[in-house]
């Protein structure tokens, strides 16, 4: 067969940082457009809020001019009441424009929350390698949550305040030209302020977020490994590890809150003295007569409108460059290739799947500046054939098995199912065929029964007894006040390292693949847990092609044939008796581990 090349997982591909995106937002804003509807229902009763808005200091205008120069009291009741009218009016659309705008946003939300998480779970092993489990959690959480906060709020207000503005402007031309210019004066101030330390802000919120990120990850870790920690009394030490870690979120947060801090307070100011300067120069002209005091009143609502409008704008704007870097987070994720995805036109996988596997001059290695790990790898395991792989620690085992199911995939050479070249068959039917007992199980916090279940949901509670009852797991479960129904906790801590390894077994029972691999599923039991999941992995093996990654050479004595591994090389292969009586690479091993038992032990 044709070797050729691919890109192993865990490439610069697919773990290194993307380049920021032009439109760092613009993925969220497109997401939008799933719902149209709804968008322009929102975006009707948004403007017609602002129209009533902008009304409000004309109704107030006539209202004063009533009062003051005409004095109709009749007049000042209706205009009075149609005050209240156009608030009611106002209240009504803002109801709508709320609800129909949150309901897209908590559905888009919803549903990029969803589409990252369904993203992170195909990408490959090499991926998780690079990055802690906390990090990615902090994406999920902390970063579309900010997100989150600019479909809620930010969006709206920053539509709501641009109109406020253009029509703001645009009334106060109409009522008075010459107050309209001292009223726009701050506006380029505001502007150039805006931009200036915008891109500061962006800069910072960057910073606190990585070392959110830092921390998650930190606290995801130290919580995985809870035992270690208490077993080797370092919690005072974590404890202070992530504390170090919040002073430094605490430290760039303060940096970025007097950045916010000299930014708004220089916006307040200008924006107010903005207001004192129309103030004088409105108040020159109503002395003058060239204006009423109605008249005066509207025009300084309108300026007020429009003074909140820019100083609303610039804080949005602040707001936005601190939400980039979350966006830029979280799409990156969505960007970045799953480096072992399924071919462009998979190939059907022969019925029924008979489970012989073959490795032909396979050849790899983890990242490309690194050695190979495996080097002219050929083997075979024939339907029904048990074959075990041994070898020192490091020689390349797990590795082995991790190419078969494609976790990895080669970079020379080619590993074939069936007949079939795995990288040809779709990622669904090549694991399928393939049933895996590692050697520390991992059990999902729910109950047994969705444990054993988790490859087969829909199976019926008879084939999971019957599963649970071939891997001799019923012994115990019976035992439990809840049976199957009872939950095993996080990582399955509830139960013992046996009763873990007997459900992992069921699992496969389920499952009930064409091939099966063992990573040394009873190195780490005791003597009895040893013989209940020996009893139960002779079941499971009958019929069925199966690797078995020996460390403990014990456990090979069911092997049909035994292949060594030494620094990624192939060096001896055979039957256990036949290498123990030819002395070589495998009865070296032998001897350093059971140096009473060796044939030429005294």
């Amino acid at each position: 067969m044709t070797a050729f090349r691919t890109t192993p997982a865990g490439t610069p591909a697919e773990r290194k940082l993307r380049l920021p995106s032009p439109r760092p937002l613009g993925p969220l804003f497109e997401r939008m457009g799933a719902y149209p509807g709804l968008i322009a229902v929102g975006t009707v009763t948004l403007v017609l809020s602002v129209v009533a808005g902008l009304a409000f200091p004309f109704v107030v205008g006539r209202l004063l001019d009533s009062a003051f120069v005409n004095h109709d009291g009749a007049r000042l009741n209706a205009v009075a009441l149609w005050l209240i009218a156009l608030f009611l009016v106002q209240g009504g659309f803002n109801f709508v424009q709320v609800w129909t705008l949150t309901v897209v946003s908590e559905k888009v939300i919803a549903q990029l929350r969803g589409d990252v998480f369904a993203h992170l779970v195909r990408l490959s092993p090499g991926f998780f390698a690079e990055r802690r489990a906390g990090e990615l959690t902090s994406r999920l959480s902390n970063d579309v949550t900010i997100l989150q906060g600019v479909m809620n709020y930010q969006v709206t207000e920053l539509v709501r305040q641009v109109l406020y503005l253009v029509g703001g402007i645009a009334l106060l031309t109409v009522t008075n030209p010459q107050l309209t210019v001292w009223t726009l004066a701050v506006v380029p101030i505001i502007v150039g302020a805006a931009v200036l330390f915008g891109t500061l802000l962006r800069t910072s919120s960057a910073r606190v977020q990585d070392r959110v990120a830092d921390a998650t990850g930190m606290a995801d870790e130290t919580f995985g490994h809870i035992r270690v920690v208490q077993g080797f009394s370092r919690e005072a030490y974590e404890s202070k590890r992530y504390a170090s870690l919040l002073a430094d979120v605490v430290v760039l947060a303060l940096r970025r809150a007097r950045v916010r801090g000299v930014f708004f307070g220089m916006i307040t100011f200008v924006g107010f003295s903005g207001v004192v300067a129309v103030l004088w120069k409105g108040g020159r002209l109503v002395l003058q007569g060239a204006l009423t005091q109605g008249s005066f009143m509207q025009f300084l609502l309108l300026a007020f409108t429009v003074a909140a409008a820019v100083g609303a704008l610039a804080q949005l704007f602040g707001q936005f460059q601190e939400s980039v870097g979350a966006s830029q987070r979280v799409f990156e994720i969505l960007r970045t290739p799953p480096a072992i995805a399924d071919p462009p036109a998979p190939v059907a996988l022969p019925k029924p799947v008979r489970g012989e596997v073959r490795l032909e001059h396979v050849s790899f290695h983890y990242a490309a500046d690194h050695p190979d790990v495996l080097d002219e790898i050929t083997l075979r395991i024939a339907p029904g054939e048990v074959v075990a792989l041994v070898g020192a620690s490091g020689a390349g085992k797990t590795t082995v098995a991790s190419l078969i199911p494609r976790f990895w995939d080669v970079t020379r050479g080619a590993v074939t199912l069936d007949g079939v070249d795995i990288r040809n068959l779709s990622l669904l039917d090549l694991r399928s065929a393939i049933g895996f007992v590692p050697q520390e199980p991992a059990l999902f916090s729910g109950t047994i029964r969705e444990n054993i279940a988790f490859g087969r949901p829909d199976a019926s509670d008879a084939d999971v007894d019957r599963a649970a009852r071939a891997a001799h797991a019923m012994e115990f479960i019976e035992r439990l006040p809840d049976g199957m129904l009872t939950r095993v906790g996080e990582r399955g801590v509830k139960l013992s390292g046996g009763q873990r390894q007997r459900i992992a077994i069921a699992r496969v029972f389920l499952k009930d693949p064409a091939l099966v691999i063992l990573d040394e599923a009873t190195s780490a039991l005791d003597a009895e847990s040893e013989r209940l999941v020996e009893q139960a992995m002779e079941e499971l093996l009958r019929g069925r092609a199966t690797l078995i990654i020996a460390h403990r050479l014990g456990t090979v004595r069911r092997a049909t044939r035994v292949m060594v591994l030494d620094q990624g090389r192939i060096v001896e292969e055979g039957p256990p008796d036949e290498l123990l009586r030819r002395r070589g690479a495998y009865y070296n091993l032998y001897r350093l581990q059971y140096p009473d038992r060796a044939p030429d032990a005294q």
